[in-house]
């Protein structure tokens, strides 16, 4: 189920042009700074759904992986992953420092959707006969840090790295 943050306007009521600087500044600079945040607010719609897209092929990942009774993380791939994206950082002129942290927050939200799917696995396999939950614990995800239940995925959601 999705969550709506109610202060923050949606699309139907968000005012592009809406700035503390109004009235402030001279209106050729109001303009062309209004241009620029155009540009970074289509930016900002596009991560979104290119995040959202993300998430269901994870999500897709993370019930392959209960179904299998696969870790949730993968710290070998996660490794590869940050090295790749701190490499495409350096290209792009990003701060590679800034790319992994980013990469790191959702490798986190992925792990912890896989072992939310997994546990819904287990409870459905409990339900029906095919016996209890058995969970690994003590696993750290070696990009993150992050100690996590099981190698066991699950979520409502799915894995970044997959």
């Amino acid at each position: 189920m999705t969550q709506h943050n109610h202060d923050v306007p949606d699309s139907e009521t968000y005012d592009a042009s809406a700035s503390s600087l109004a009235g402030q500044v001279d209106n050729s600079v109001m303009a062309e700074l209004l241009s620029i945040r155009s540009s970074i607010d289509n930016i900002d719609a596009t991560l979104v759904y290119l995040l959202a897209e993300r998430f269901k092929a994870t999500q897709k990942v993370g019930f392959l992986k209960a179904a299998h009774r696969l870790p949730a993380g993968d710290p070998g791939r996660e490794t590869a992953q940050i090295a790749r994206l701190r490499r495409l950082a350096e290209d792009a002129h990003l701060d590679p420092a800034f790319a992994e942290k980013f990469l790191n927050f959702i490798i986190g939200e992925v792990i912890r959707h896989h072992e939310a799917i997994a546990e819904d696995h287990q409870a459905a396999a409990g339900n029906h006969g095919a016996g209890g939950s058995q969970r690994a614990s003590g696993n750290r995800d070696a990009a993150t840090g992050t100690e996590h239940a099981s190698g066991i995925p699950s979520g409502p959601q799915a894995s970044v790295v997959a």
